[in-house]
């Protein structure tokens, strides 16, 4: 993470005033949802959920659930920002009472050998789980109750400590949220959404832009999660997340940028020239560096070369593409080769 780059683009979005036009806030927010059930499947795009929240009009190529799924997200978190306003504490029940608007139209009732529990209604899990992905189990149901508490009563505690111009500790302390929340899997559905959601939470909380997990990067999201996971560290989920701010960052102010211009040719030819030479000069310099330390890290790359983590990966593997640089041995304990 390069938190110098994070904080120019942060002070460059105010300072474009991105976040001011109108109705970018209720968009924004519009995106957000998005994103985050399509992470879960839902198929149904931005602009369809803009008629069908402003509207009430519903699409005939998606299904009812998928559409509710988004109508029950978006109550969830007009309820919560509302909360972060009030600066309300966290508690099992707050968590729950939330759940239970996320999964208020698709949550199912369960009977097990454990008892009765209704998912719509944000009942916690009686039920074991395992992960998707890697097939190991969370944490056993017994526990998650105690753990529950603990996790609310650790975030209750962080919040209070954080410093009201400190950005980067509120983006860190959201995202380290985002992933024990989703660790624990309190209830037997729309964990991701919750943590997600919980995590925006705490960033409205603290005045800081809400970030979006991009459909695009969902196969990253979840490795990220898997990482660590398994290596029983925060470090590789929240690299991806300040990422993920920085992508979007740079996509906005970009795009931004790119409005006020309009329609000048020959400018645009000239920038795209100039974006070329720019890369190019990054990949020569990255080659530089692993030629002198093949085991030096993206995120050391991108801190030298003072560009996002995101840009130094899709570097690295178009060098690799070019058959210029390749991998020896595994992610973790391997070492790069300059060809």
């Amino acid at each position: 993470m390069s938190t110098k780059n994070i904080l120019r683009l942060l002070a460059e979005f105010q300072q474009l005033g991105i976040g001011e036009q109108i109705d970018y806030k209720k968009f924004y927010l519009y995106s957000i949802i998005t994103h985050s059930t399509a992470i879960e499947g839902s198929t149904v795009t931005e602009i369809e959920n803009q008629l069908l929240f402003d509207e009430g009009i519903t699409s005939s190529k998606r299904t009812l659930q998928e559409q509710q799924m988004n109508l029950d997200l978006k109550a969830a978190y007009e309820r919560s920002f509302s909360m972060a306003k009030g600066h309300e504490r966290f508690s099992t029940k707050m968590l729950c009472d939330l759940s239970a608007i996320v999964m208020k139209n698709t949550g199912s009732s369960y009977n097990t050998i454990s008892g009765s529990f209704d998912a719509s209604k944000g009942a916690l899990r009686l039920v074991n789980v395992t992960a998707g992905f890697g097939g190991r189990t969370y944490l056993a149901w017994q526990k998650v109750p105690r753990a529950l508490e603990e996790f609310c009563l650790w975030l209750n505690e962080n919040r209070q400590a954080l410093r009201a111009d400190d950005v980067i500790a509120a983006y860190a302390l959201s995202f380290e949220a985002h992933l024990r929340l989703v660790s624990i899997h309190p209830w037997v559905d729309g964990n991701g959404r919750m943590s997600r959601l919980v995590m925006n939470h705490l960033q409205v909380e603290a005045g800081a832009l809400p970030t979006i997990v991009y459909k695009e990067h969902k196969e990253q999201y979840i490795q990220a999660l898997v990482d660590s996971r398994e290596n029983e560290s925060s470090e590789p989920f929240l690299d991806f997340m300040f990422g993920e701010l920085e992508y979007f960052l740079q996509q906005n102010i970009d795009n931004y940028k790119k409005s006020l211009q309009g329609d000048i040719p020959k400018s645009s030819q000239k920038k795209e020239k100039s974006s070329q030479k720019s890369s190019q000069k990054s990949s020569q310099k990255i080659l530089q560096l692993l030629s002198n330390d093949g085991s030096i890290t993206t995120q050391q790359l991108a801190d030298q070369l003072g560009i996002s983590r995101r840009a130094i990966a899709k570097q690295i593997k178009n060098l690799q593409e070019q058959g210029l640089l390749k991998r020896v041995g595994p992610d973790n304990g391997g070492h790069w080769e300059v060809i």
